[in-house]
C-alpha cells in the first residue's frame, strides 16, 4: 500500500513556477543569441578563419594531431573543401586565361 503524499503547497508551487519562468527565459536567450544575425556572422567568420589556417596547416603539413584539424572532423572537411575550392578556382582561372590566349593568337 503507498502512502498519500499531500500536494504541494503554496509556496511550493510558487517556487517551481519562479524555476519554471527561469529556465524559459535562459533558453530563449540563447536561442535568440545563436539565431542572431550578429552571432552567425562571428560564427562563420570565425569558422572561415579557422578552415584557413588548417587548410595552410595541411597543405604544409605543420599541424600536429593534438589539435589540428585531424582531430576535429569538421574542421578538417572545412579545411577540405577550402582547399578544393581553391583548387577548382586555380583551374577554372587557368582555363580562362588559356582561352583567352588561344582565341587571341587565332585572330
Amino acid at each position: 500500500m503507498s502512502t498519500p503524499t499531500k500536494p504541494p503547497s503554496s509556496s511550493e508551487l510558487q517556487a517551481e513556477v519562479l524555476r519554471t519562468r527561469a529556465d524559459l527565459a535562459a533558453a530563449i536567450d540563447e536561442l535568440t543569441t545563436r539565431l542572431s544575425p550578429g552571432y552567425q556572422a562571428s560564427r562563420i567568420a570565425h569558422d572561415a578563419k579557422q578552415a584557413a589556417s588548417d587548410a595552410g596547416a595541411m597543405v604544409t603539413g605543420s599541424f600536429d594531431n593534438k589539435n589540428g584539424p585531424a582531430q576535429d572532423p569538421r574542421r578538417a572537411r572545412n579545411a577540405k573543401v577550402l582547399i578544393g575550392a581553391t583548387l577548382g578556382l586555380v583551374v577554372l582561372g587557368t582555363a580562362v586565361a588559356v582561352t583567352a590566349v588561344l582565341r587571341r593568337a587565332r585572330g
